[in-house]
């Protein structure tokens, strides 16, 4: 079993930029998980944003975000990161991390992930 909470959301002009934390608790958290971010905005289905695998050392990113946003995980600090530049009114929604504990690489879809955190919103002003 795992525990992720999220934070860094907020409040940003359009062209801003973010850095969410999503910090695990549990099972050693380097040896077990591939680490994901989702979103969703309101009236609309969630989404995948980006992945990371155990080592960190593959990423996939949507291509809606490819350029801006990046991915990494501190595993010392059992803690994954989504670093967001160059925010758009269209990036607005709640981000949610989420952890494999089956797979090396990161999925990216939902159903790839067995835990997820309570997710921390994002709003991006024009």
């Amino acid at each position: 079993q795992v525990q992720l909470v999220e934070s860094g959301g907020g409040l940003v002009q359009a062209g801003g930029s973010l850095r969410l934390s999503c910090a695990a608790s549990g099972r050693t958290f380097s040896s077990y998980y591939a680490m994901g971010w989702f979103r969703q905005a309101p009236g609309k289905e969630r989404e995948f944003v980006t992945g990371i695998s155990r080592n960190g050392g593959v990423t996939v990113y949507a291509d809606s975000v490819k350029g801006r946003f990046t991915i990494s995980r501190d595993n010392a600090k059992n803690t994954v990161y989504l670093q967001m530049n160059s925010l758009k009114p269209e990036d607005t929604a709640v981000y949610y991390c989420a952890a494999d504990p089956t797979k090396v690489r990161a999925g990216v879809t939902g159903s790839d992930y067995d835990y997820w955190g309570q997710g921390t919103q994002v709003t991006v002003s024009s």
